[in-house]
Protein backbone atom coordinates (compact mmCIF):
# COMPACT_ATOMS: atom_id res chain seq x y z
CA UNK A 1 0.00 0.00 0.00
CA UNK A 2 3.09 2.48 0.69
CA UNK A 3 4.36 1.74 -2.49
CA UNK A 4 1.10 2.27 -4.38
CA UNK A 5 0.68 5.66 -2.34
CA UNK A 6 3.95 6.90 -3.39
CA UNK A 7 3.31 6.33 -7.37
CA UNK A 8 0.09 8.19 -6.70
CA UNK A 9 1.95 10.73 -5.38
CA UNK A 10 4.61 10.86 -7.65
CA UNK A 11 1.81 11.24 -10.75
CA UNK A 12 0.75 13.67 -9.10
CA UNK A 13 3.19 15.74 -8.38
CA UNK A 14 4.10 15.42 -11.99
CA UNK A 15 1.16 16.95 -12.88
CA UNK A 16 1.44 19.83 -10.68
CA UNK A 17 5.07 20.51 -11.92
CA UNK A 18 3.62 20.40 -15.94
CA UNK A 19 1.16 22.95 -14.44
CA UNK A 20 4.07 25.11 -13.25
CA UNK A 21 5.71 24.90 -16.56
CA UNK A 22 2.50 25.75 -18.03
CA UNK A 23 -1.07 26.16 -17.22
CA UNK A 24 -1.92 25.34 -20.87
CA UNK A 25 -0.48 21.90 -20.07
CA UNK A 26 -3.17 20.65 -18.22
CA UNK A 27 -5.48 22.06 -20.53
CA UNK A 28 -7.82 19.69 -22.98
CA UNK A 29 -5.82 20.00 -25.79
CA UNK A 30 -2.67 18.67 -24.16
CA UNK A 31 -4.34 16.28 -21.91
CA UNK A 32 -6.38 14.24 -24.44
CA UNK A 33 -3.51 13.34 -26.76
CA UNK A 34 -1.32 12.36 -23.89
CA UNK A 35 -3.92 10.73 -22.28
CA UNK A 36 -4.29 8.63 -25.71
CA UNK A 37 -0.62 8.13 -25.56
CA UNK A 38 -0.92 6.55 -21.67
CA UNK A 39 -3.67 4.39 -22.90
CA UNK A 40 -1.66 3.27 -25.55
CA UNK A 41 1.21 2.20 -22.80
CA UNK A 42 -0.71 0.80 -20.29
CA UNK A 43 -1.85 -1.74 -23.23
CA UNK A 44 1.64 -2.62 -23.60
CA UNK A 45 2.46 -2.32 -19.73
CA UNK A 46 0.02 -4.51 -19.02
CA UNK A 47 1.36 -7.22 -20.98
CA UNK A 48 4.75 -6.83 -19.78
CA UNK A 49 3.82 -6.72 -15.64
CA UNK A 50 2.14 -9.56 -16.19
CA UNK A 51 4.85 -11.43 -17.51
CA UNK A 52 6.83 -9.67 -15.19
CA UNK A 53 5.10 -10.63 -12.40
CA UNK A 54 5.63 -14.71 -13.50
CA UNK A 55 9.23 -14.02 -13.75
CA UNK A 56 9.96 -13.31 -17.70
CA UNK A 57 10.97 -10.81 -19.33
CA UNK A 58 10.16 -9.48 -22.74
CA UNK A 59 12.92 -6.79 -24.84
CA UNK A 60 10.98 -7.53 -28.02
CA UNK A 61 7.65 -5.67 -27.35
CA UNK A 62 9.31 -2.61 -29.29
CA UNK A 63 9.43 -4.51 -32.35
CA UNK A 64 7.01 -6.31 -32.27
CA UNK A 65 4.73 -3.24 -32.14
CA UNK A 66 6.39 -2.28 -35.71
CA UNK A 67 5.91 -5.81 -37.33
CA UNK A 68 2.63 -5.91 -36.44
CA UNK A 69 1.91 -2.16 -37.28
CA UNK A 70 3.84 -2.92 -40.82
CA UNK A 71 1.57 -6.71 -41.32
CA UNK A 72 -1.79 -4.82 -40.36
CA UNK A 73 -1.22 -2.23 -42.99
CA UNK A 74 0.37 -4.31 -45.68
CA UNK A 75 -2.68 -6.48 -44.99
CA UNK A 76 -5.42 -3.40 -45.82
CA UNK A 77 -3.32 -2.27 -48.59
CA UNK A 78 -4.15 -5.65 -50.03
CA UNK A 79 -7.57 -5.69 -49.08
CA UNK A 80 -8.14 -7.28 -46.37
CA UNK A 81 -11.16 -6.27 -44.24
CA UNK A 82 -9.21 -4.09 -41.43
CA UNK A 83 -11.20 -6.62 -38.43
CA UNK A 84 -9.92 -9.77 -40.20
CA UNK A 85 -6.33 -8.08 -40.76
CA UNK A 86 -6.73 -7.12 -36.83
CA UNK A 87 -7.63 -11.07 -36.18
CA UNK A 88 -4.73 -11.74 -38.34
CA UNK A 89 -1.76 -9.51 -36.63
CA UNK A 90 -3.25 -10.72 -33.21
CA UNK A 91 -2.77 -14.38 -33.83
CA UNK A 92 0.66 -13.19 -35.07
CA UNK A 93 1.32 -11.97 -31.74
CA UNK A 94 0.59 -15.11 -29.67
CA UNK A 95 2.48 -17.30 -32.05
CA UNK A 96 5.58 -14.89 -31.66
CA UNK A 97 4.33 -15.77 -27.49
CA UNK A 98 3.88 -19.12 -28.01
CA UNK A 99 7.55 -19.25 -29.90
CA UNK A 100 8.87 -17.63 -26.83
CA UNK A 101 7.26 -19.67 -24.13
CA UNK A 102 8.15 -22.87 -25.59
CA UNK A 103 11.49 -21.98 -26.54
CA UNK A 104 11.69 -20.86 -22.57
CA UNK A 105 10.61 -23.72 -21.28
CA UNK A 106 11.35 -26.81 -23.49
CA UNK A 107 14.76 -25.58 -24.30
CA UNK A 108 15.15 -23.77 -21.31
CA UNK A 109 17.02 -20.62 -22.62
CA UNK A 110 17.02 -17.50 -21.18
CA UNK A 111 14.64 -15.23 -21.24
CA UNK A 112 16.72 -12.15 -22.04
CA UNK A 113 18.36 -13.88 -24.80
CA UNK A 114 15.73 -15.12 -26.58
CA UNK A 115 13.24 -11.78 -26.29
CA UNK A 116 16.79 -10.28 -26.99
CA UNK A 117 17.10 -11.73 -30.63
CA UNK A 118 13.58 -11.56 -31.32
CA UNK A 119 14.03 -7.33 -30.60
CA UNK A 120 16.70 -8.08 -34.10
CA UNK A 121 14.09 -10.93 -35.74
CA UNK A 122 10.83 -8.54 -35.47
CA UNK A 123 12.68 -5.32 -36.35
CA UNK A 124 14.24 -7.02 -39.94
CA UNK A 125 10.88 -8.50 -40.59
CA UNK A 126 9.61 -5.09 -40.23
CA UNK A 127 11.47 -3.73 -42.48
CA UNK A 128 11.82 -6.51 -44.89
CA UNK A 129 7.48 -6.39 -45.04
CA UNK A 130 7.78 -2.99 -45.79
CA UNK A 131 10.64 -2.95 -48.27
CA UNK A 132 12.55 -0.39 -45.47
CA UNK A 133 9.58 2.15 -46.86
CA UNK A 134 7.40 4.24 -45.03
CA UNK A 135 4.14 2.33 -44.13
CA UNK A 136 0.60 5.12 -43.71
CA UNK A 137 -2.70 5.36 -43.39
CA UNK A 138 -2.51 7.39 -46.50
CA UNK A 139 -0.74 5.61 -48.30
CA UNK A 140 -3.01 2.45 -47.99
CA UNK A 141 -5.89 4.27 -48.28
CA UNK A 142 -4.98 5.56 -51.43
CA UNK A 143 -3.68 1.85 -52.74
CA UNK A 144 -7.59 1.30 -51.74
CA UNK A 145 -8.96 3.07 -53.81
CA UNK A 146 -11.08 0.54 -56.40
CA UNK A 147 -12.58 -1.25 -53.04
CA UNK A 148 -14.74 1.79 -51.34
CA UNK A 149 -15.79 -0.79 -48.83
CA UNK A 150 -12.43 -1.67 -47.14
CA UNK A 151 -11.49 2.42 -47.12
CA UNK A 152 -14.85 2.95 -45.47
CA UNK A 153 -13.72 -0.07 -43.12
CA UNK A 154 -10.21 1.48 -42.31
CA UNK A 155 -11.38 5.07 -41.69
CA UNK A 156 -14.40 3.97 -39.84
CA UNK A 157 -11.74 1.76 -37.31
CA UNK A 158 -9.14 4.82 -37.21
CA UNK A 159 -11.84 7.56 -36.52
CA UNK A 160 -13.05 5.04 -33.60
CA UNK A 161 -9.39 4.67 -32.30
CA UNK A 162 -8.72 8.29 -32.61
CA UNK A 163 -11.96 9.48 -31.55
CA UNK A 164 -13.38 10.07 -27.79
CA UNK A 165 -16.18 8.56 -25.37
CA UNK A 166 -17.91 10.99 -23.04
CA UNK A 167 -17.81 9.11 -19.71
CA UNK A 168 -19.46 10.70 -16.63
CA UNK A 169 -19.63 14.33 -18.93
CA UNK A 170 -15.56 13.67 -18.78
CA UNK A 171 -14.62 13.08 -22.99
CA UNK A 172 -11.87 10.23 -22.64
CA UNK A 173 -9.74 8.80 -25.77
CA UNK A 174 -10.99 5.24 -26.47
CA UNK A 175 -7.56 4.05 -26.39
CA UNK A 176 -7.62 5.19 -23.04
CA UNK A 177 -11.35 3.73 -22.29
CA UNK A 178 -10.00 0.26 -23.62
CA UNK A 179 -6.69 0.11 -21.66
CA UNK A 180 -9.00 1.12 -18.23
CA UNK A 181 -11.34 -1.66 -19.59
CA UNK A 182 -8.58 -4.31 -20.04
CA UNK A 183 -7.26 -3.01 -16.54
CA UNK A 184 -10.41 -4.50 -14.92
CA UNK A 185 -9.93 -7.87 -16.98
CA UNK A 186 -6.85 -8.28 -15.72
CA UNK A 187 -6.90 -7.08 -12.44
CA UNK A 188 -10.14 -9.55 -12.11
CA UNK A 189 -7.49 -12.21 -13.49
CA UNK A 190 -4.67 -11.60 -11.40
CA UNK A 191 -6.41 -10.95 -7.92
CA UNK A 192 -9.27 -12.99 -8.31
CA UNK A 193 -8.54 -15.86 -9.74
CA UNK A 194 -7.17 -19.55 -9.22
CA UNK A 195 -4.67 -18.90 -12.69
CA UNK A 196 -3.27 -15.63 -11.28
CA UNK A 197 -2.53 -17.08 -8.08
CA UNK A 198 -0.53 -19.73 -10.10
CA UNK A 199 1.28 -16.97 -11.98
CA UNK A 200 2.52 -15.29 -8.58
CA UNK A 201 3.46 -18.47 -7.36
CA UNK A 202 5.34 -19.15 -10.28
CA UNK A 203 7.37 -16.04 -10.22
CA UNK A 204 7.55 -16.31 -6.76
CA UNK A 205 9.36 -19.54 -6.51
CA UNK A 206 8.94 -21.83 -9.83
CA UNK A 207 10.31 -24.93 -7.98
CA UNK A 208 8.05 -24.64 -5.66
CA UNK A 209 5.17 -23.60 -7.77
CA UNK A 210 5.90 -27.25 -9.79
CA UNK A 211 5.88 -29.08 -6.07
CA UNK A 212 2.77 -27.74 -5.17
CA UNK A 213 1.05 -28.96 -8.65
CA UNK A 214 0.87 -25.75 -10.80
CA UNK A 215 1.65 -26.46 -14.40
CA UNK A 216 4.52 -24.16 -15.17
CA UNK A 217 5.11 -24.86 -18.84
CA UNK A 218 1.70 -23.63 -18.82
CA UNK A 219 1.39 -20.49 -17.87
CA UNK A 220 4.69 -19.55 -18.51
CA UNK A 221 3.78 -19.63 -22.07
CA UNK A 222 0.39 -18.30 -21.18
CA UNK A 223 2.16 -15.36 -19.68
CA UNK A 224 4.72 -14.86 -22.97
CA UNK A 225 1.29 -15.85 -25.43
CA UNK A 226 -0.32 -12.61 -23.12
CA UNK A 227 2.58 -10.08 -23.47
CA UNK A 228 3.06 -10.85 -27.32
CA UNK A 229 -0.59 -10.38 -28.63
CA UNK A 230 -1.05 -7.21 -26.34
CA UNK A 231 2.36 -5.67 -28.54
CA UNK A 232 0.70 -6.69 -31.68
CA UNK A 233 -2.58 -5.09 -30.33
CA UNK A 234 -0.58 -2.27 -29.53
CA UNK A 235 0.93 -2.55 -33.50
CA UNK A 236 -2.35 -1.65 -34.99
CA UNK A 237 -3.39 1.06 -32.74
CA UNK A 238 0.21 2.46 -33.54
CA UNK A 239 -1.11 2.16 -37.39
CA UNK A 240 -3.99 3.97 -36.98
CA UNK A 241 -3.00 6.76 -34.27
CA UNK A 242 0.00 7.65 -36.56
CA UNK A 243 0.49 9.02 -40.24
CA UNK A 244 2.98 6.62 -41.19
CA UNK A 245 4.93 3.89 -39.66
CA UNK A 246 8.41 3.72 -39.80
CA UNK A 247 9.96 0.00 -39.88
CA UNK A 248 13.04 1.14 -38.66
CA UNK A 249 12.53 3.39 -36.02
CA UNK A 250 8.25 2.77 -35.26
CA UNK A 251 8.28 1.29 -31.68
CA UNK A 252 11.60 2.10 -30.50
CA UNK A 253 12.28 1.85 -26.92
CA UNK A 254 8.55 1.04 -26.14
CA UNK A 255 9.89 -2.20 -24.58
CA UNK A 256 11.65 0.15 -22.06
CA UNK A 257 8.50 2.10 -21.19
CA UNK A 258 6.36 -0.96 -20.67
CA UNK A 259 9.13 -2.29 -18.27
CA UNK A 260 10.00 0.81 -16.44
CA UNK A 261 5.53 1.37 -15.99
CA UNK A 262 5.45 -1.70 -14.54
CA UNK A 263 8.50 -2.04 -12.18
CA UNK A 264 7.46 1.95 -10.68
CA UNK A 265 4.17 0.03 -10.61
CA UNK A 266 5.64 -2.07 -8.03
CA UNK A 267 6.69 -5.48 -10.29
CA UNK A 268 9.88 -7.19 -8.73
CA UNK A 269 11.89 -7.62 -11.97
CA UNK A 270 12.82 -11.06 -9.82
CA UNK A 271 8.76 -11.71 -10.35
CA UNK A 272 6.25 -13.23 -8.14
CA UNK A 273 5.13 -9.16 -6.58
CA UNK A 274 2.73 -6.57 -8.83
CA UNK A 275 -0.44 -5.88 -8.96
CA UNK A 276 -2.81 -3.80 -12.05
CA UNK A 277 -3.00 -0.60 -9.95
CA UNK A 278 0.48 -0.15 -9.38
CA UNK A 279 1.26 -0.89 -12.90
CA UNK A 280 -2.13 1.61 -14.54
CA UNK A 281 0.19 4.63 -12.25
CA UNK A 282 3.25 3.39 -13.15
CA UNK A 283 2.50 3.86 -16.70
CA UNK A 284 1.42 7.30 -16.19
CA UNK A 285 4.74 8.69 -15.39
CA UNK A 286 6.84 8.32 -18.38
CA UNK A 287 4.51 10.18 -20.76
CA UNK A 288 4.17 13.03 -18.31
CA UNK A 289 7.44 13.24 -18.58
CA UNK A 290 8.04 12.78 -21.86
CA UNK A 291 5.07 15.89 -22.14
CA UNK A 292 7.27 17.71 -19.84
CA UNK A 293 10.31 18.04 -22.44
CA UNK A 294 7.87 20.35 -24.46
CA UNK A 295 6.92 22.96 -21.92
CA UNK A 296 9.87 22.79 -20.31
CA UNK A 297 12.69 24.85 -22.17
CA UNK A 298 15.38 23.66 -19.41
CA UNK A 299 14.31 20.81 -19.86
CA UNK A 300 15.67 19.28 -23.87
CA UNK A 301 13.60 16.15 -25.56
CA UNK A 302 17.03 14.61 -26.36
CA UNK A 303 17.28 13.82 -22.67
CA UNK A 304 14.26 11.12 -22.90
CA UNK A 305 16.44 8.38 -22.71
CA UNK A 306 18.20 9.14 -19.94
CA UNK A 307 15.14 10.06 -17.98
CA UNK A 308 14.06 6.83 -19.02
CA UNK A 309 17.12 5.34 -17.65
CA UNK A 310 17.08 6.76 -14.21
CA UNK A 311 13.74 6.46 -13.93
CA UNK A 312 14.02 2.58 -14.05
CA UNK A 313 17.11 2.95 -12.05
CA UNK A 314 15.42 4.55 -9.53
CA UNK A 315 12.55 2.32 -9.21
CA UNK A 316 14.65 -0.95 -9.61
CA UNK A 317 16.05 0.66 -6.14
CA UNK A 318 12.90 1.69 -5.19
CA UNK A 319 11.87 -2.13 -5.69
CA UNK A 320 15.02 -4.07 -3.61
CA UNK A 321 14.50 -1.54 -0.50
CA UNK A 322 10.75 -2.86 -0.45
CA UNK A 323 12.01 -6.24 -0.86
CA UNK A 324 14.21 -5.82 2.06
CA UNK A 325 12.19 -4.30 4.41
CA UNK A 326 9.61 -7.21 3.62
CA UNK A 327 12.41 -9.37 4.45
CA UNK A 328 13.21 -7.73 7.75
CA UNK A 329 9.47 -6.99 8.47
CA UNK A 330 9.24 -10.97 8.24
Amino acid sequence: MARLLGVFLLVVSLYAMLYQANPIALSGGNLVPMAQKQGFFVILTLGAGVLIISGGIDLSIGSCVAMSAVIFGTLCEKGVPPLLALLAVLLIGAGIGLIHGLLVTMLRLQPFLVTLCGLFVYRGLARYFAGDATVGYDTVKLSLVDAPGSVFQLGALREVALGTISLFGIPLPTILLLALALVVVVGVFLHGSVHGRYLFALGGNEEAARYAGVPVMRYKILAYVFCSTLASLGGVLEFLMQSTVQPASTGEFYELYAITGAVLGGCSLSGGDGNVVGILLGTFVLPVLSNMTIWLRSLPGSLQPTIIGVVLLLGTIADEWFKRRASRKG
